[in-house]
């Protein structure tokens, strides 16, 4: 039965068309990450320069929140999503344009990473609508009961092109540095705008009237997301867990200076966290679980936050790499059950606003928590940072099961949509 209902999500030509475009995507922003990361910690040697890096893409997420969940409420959601790729597209070129014309020197070195924080502030913009786009526009792809299948299906080839994204940018800046990469990122960005394009919104629900001034419909919609605790302790855990206890950041100086493996193996250490991630997704997909998904979620909450504790005291290359894959698998589950608790829970004309905030807390988690990273590995040194890190994130799965109760409770999917 659960492979049927599985086949059936991958007969619908519009969730096909929908994940082509989405694994573009992915696959470009992957390669562009791996490549800033190597590239920046080369001009500079310093890890506050990794932190700024995170920063430059978090604060336009934060300052464009209530905009975008606003607009993705008010108008269709595709085309959002094509004009924010675009801006992506741009972002890619402008890289590519500082990597041909790159100059020697100091005040070169300056004006290089002026340039790649201007991009990465652009990137930012395109994500602020990107993310709450995408989270928004599946349900409006698939029914309601192929829902929770999707959301596997989604997030397992995503996780994919997770693995070759960091491969094949490590490889592409090792042949031909940042030149060659960053034209493959623009590309693949375009490619995902025309995957986009025979995509139909058949299940998509009548959008409500306008209420008011943009600010006070988004005030509706952060009431909604504070009256509902599954909503609210789901993201808000994702916030803290991966904030305090991420490690992603910290890569290149681990690459470099403890495991001493290079760019490729850079690329083969963010590979390790798509990998863990792939496996568990494939698991996922063929047998989707339903039930104890409070209990589970938390559990795989704080194996992630274990294995990133074993990662961050590892000198050996492949512990390292099997205790980023054992983080990815566990992260994975943690993904599938709260992007489905968040789905389940969100009415169909409130899910711009609501994904908008959960974007910006992923941001936060994500964006911000390599600027955490990089300053605490600044301030104290890089395996003090991502220890600590590690057992903060334990510290908050205790604490969240406590704030928490409605959560931790959680049988099924569908008692999501009672609170």
């Amino acid at each position: 039965m659960q492979l049927r209902s599985l086949t059936a999500v991958w007969h619908n030509p519009a969730f096909a068309a929908f994940l082509l475009a989405r694994l573009t995507g992915m696959f470009a922003t992957q390669i562009q990450a791996v490549v800033i990361g190597w590239q920046v910690y080369e001009l500079t040697g310093e890890a506050m320069a990794l932190a700024y890096v995170g920063l430059a893409q978090f604060l336009p997420m934060l300052l464009l929140l209530l905009p975008a969940g606003d607009l993705i409420d008010r108008y269709a959601r595709k085309p959002i999503l094509m004009a924010s790729w675009g801006v992506a597209t741009i972002c890619a070129g402008t890289l590519w344009w500082l990597s041909t014309h790159a100059a020697t020197g100091a005040s070169a070195k300056v004006e290089a990473l002026t340039g790649i924080y201007a991009a990465l502030v652009l990137f930012g913009c395109s994500r602020a609508f990107s993310g709450p786009a995408v989270q928004s526009l599946l349900p409006q792809i698939v029914p309601r009961e192929q829902l929770a299948q999707a959301i596997a299906a989604n997030g397992m080839l995503m996780r994919a092109a997770s693995i070759g994204g960091p491969l094949v940018g490590g490889l592409l800046y090792a042949l031909g540095r940042g030149t060659l990469t960053y034209s493959v990122c623009a590309a693949c960005f375009l490619l995902g705008v025309c995957f986009l394009i025979p995509v139909t919104t058949r299940y998509a629900e009548p959008r409500a009237e306008d209420a008011g001034s943009m600010w006070r419909r988004f005030g509706v919609g952060i009431r909604f997301i504070r009256q509902r605790p599954i909503i609210l302790g789901t993201i808000s855990l994702d916030l803290f867990a991966v904030l305090l206890g991420g490690v992603v950041a910290l890569l290149p100086i681990y690459a470099k200076e403890i495991l001493h493996v290079g760019p490729t193996g850079l690329g083969a250490l963010r590979s390790a966290i798509a990998i863990g991630e792939v496996g568990a997704g494939l698991w996922l997909s063929m047998r989707p679980f339903n039930h104890a998904v409070g209990k589970r979620m938390f559990i795989a909450v704080a194996l992630f936050g274990a294995a990133n504790l074993v990662f961050s005291l590892s000198h050996w290359f492949w512990l390292s790499f099997f205790a980023l894959a054992i983080a990815g698998a566990a992260d994975m589950v943690s993904v599938y059950i709260r992007s489905a608790l968040v789905q389940f829970s969100t009415p169909d004309n409130m899910r711009g606003r609501v994904s908008a905030v959960n974007m910006l807390f992923i941001g936060s988690s994500n964006e911000l928590g390599e600027f955490r990273a990089g300053t605490a590995a600044a301030w104290f040194n890089p395996v003090t940072a991502a220890v600590l890190g590690g057992l903060c994130t334990l510290g908050v799965v205790g604490l969240w099961m406590r704030l928490f109760p409605t959560l931790r409770k959680v049988d099924k999917f569908e008692e999501a949509s009672n609170g």
